[in-house]
């Protein structure tokens, strides 16, 4: 293996276990900046070790082993707070020949959950918090962020860093909240771990269509989040919205890694355990809500496609209500476009496209690829070829996945095959 190619394996690596090892670290540290910081110098210390060395059995444990290391060597410094010491000490104990299969120990689950509580606390903008989770937990740059969000660059990275200031300033405590202050914060909560998913689910950048690491750690998240709220319906929504979408993560891409569009999957390969606890969760989300929010209509929606034995079974008309129901409760171009798409497959591609011509002035989705992809596939429908080649040409110029690029460029050349 190449040095180069070693790099970028221990940077994949990194990225998936940035997210446990930052919790784990921030639980010991107990300070957002400083958990981050001695993460990324135990990544400098496996980019310089690994390609000689390689990927230790459980990079995870090494990992953290060398972050307490670094963590040990700070305290000796003189650079974490006093109140810290005495914890640094006893892990110091067993500095010299570090337990790698204790490293990494059973309260990650729990620390991963109590991180996402900090990220999303009070002091911080709702933005902030969104920002700094899907950073931190989600192990997204700030440009996927952006994306995410359709917002510039710099606006995420100035968010993130003014975010882990005012925690550093507020002194948050590294615990999950009780009362009236959990369920001021669940909101902003339940929207990071889903973008954390949806960016496993159909990631914004890079080679891979899929990113199914994301999907299990916001999964996770979900599944634990539903426990500790039982009686909360969006908790549940959500978990029902995730595993229901989960299910089709082996269809989505070919033998090569292509994308594989939601009609034309193999229905066989869709999960259906995954699906059967979808759907045992969004009824328990119906029973406990009386009305439904926005999480666990979109369940709802996934749910149509779940029961569908077949893409032509597919209850369109149900679907289109739903996002009509989803954009009186929560008003957004997204959910509008996600809308038109719907009502083109029930009422005809005529009236999905002028519903999709009426954003054409949202500024929100001036760089959006979904907007001219949805446009040209109506077009396309409705025979006008050569303006929906052009569509799907502007949408592949807009797209930052690889994947996703070659497949809106083989839609246009289709145009005219």
């Amino acid at each position: 293996m190449s040095a180069a190619d070693a790099h970028r394996a221990i940077e994949a690596v990194f990225r998936i276990e940035s997210p446990r090892l930052i919790a784990g670290l921030m639980r010991m540290v107990g300070e957002i900046g400083v958990a981050e910081d001695l993460a990324q110098e135990a990544l400098l210390v496996a980019l310089e070790r690994w390609p000689g060395s390689g990927v230790p059995d459980n990079p995870g444990a090494w990992l953290m082993a060398t972050a307490k290391h670094r963590a040990i060597d700070v305290k000796r410094r003189g650079k974490l707070l006093e109140r810290k010491h005495e914890e640094l000490g006893r892990a110091a104990e067993t500095a010299d020949a570090p337990d790698l299969d204790a490293a990494i120990d059973d309260n990650m689950g729990d620390d991963l959950l109590r991180l996402v509580f900090i990220t999303c606390h009070p002091v911080l903008s709702t933005e902030g918090r969104v920002a700094l989770t899907l950073r931190l937990l989600g192990g997204l740059t700030t440009e996927e962020i952006a994306r995410a969000f359709l917002v510039p660059e710099a606006t995420i990275a100035q968010r993130i860093v003014r975010a882990k200031r005012t925690l550093a300033e507020a002194h948050v405590p590294f615990q999950v909240p009780h009362g009236d202050e959990l369920g001021a914060r669940l909101p902003s909560v339940l929207e990071v771990i889903y973008l954390v998913f949806n960016e496993g689910y159909s990631a914004t950048a890079g080679d891979d269509w899929v990113r199914p690491e994301l999907c299990e750690d916001a999964l996770r998240l979900g599944r634990v989040l539903a426990a500790l709220m039982p009686d909360e319906p969006e908790a549940h929504g959500l978990a029902a919205l995730m595993e229901i979408q989960a299910s089709r993560l082996r269809a989505r891409v070919g033998p090569s890694g292509e994308p594989v569009l939601l009609l034309d999957q193999n229905r066989a390969l869709w999960d259906q355990l995954l699906i059967h606890r979808g759907l045992a969760a969004l009824e328990r989300a119906e029973q406990l809500g009386v009305e439904r929010g926005p999480y666990a209509l979109q369940a709802a929606i996934a749910a149509c496609h779940a029961r569908a034995r077949t893409g032509a079974e597919t209850d369109w008309p149900r679907i289109a209500a739903l996002y009509e129901e989803l954009a009186d409760l929560v008003p957004s171009p997204v959910v509008e476009l996600n809308r038109a798409v719907a009502v083109g497959m029930a009422s005809g591609p005529a009236a999905g496209l002028a519903l999709v011509d009426a954003l054409s002035s949202e500024k929100s989705l001036e760089g959006y690829h979904l907007l001219p992809s949805v446009r040209g596939d109506l077009l396309l429908k409705l025979g006008r070829r050569d303006e929906a080649r052009a569509e799907f040409e502007r949408a592949a110029s807009l797209t930052k996945n690889a994947r996703e690029r070659t497949l809106l460029l083989e839609r246009a050349r289709s145009c005219f095959a």
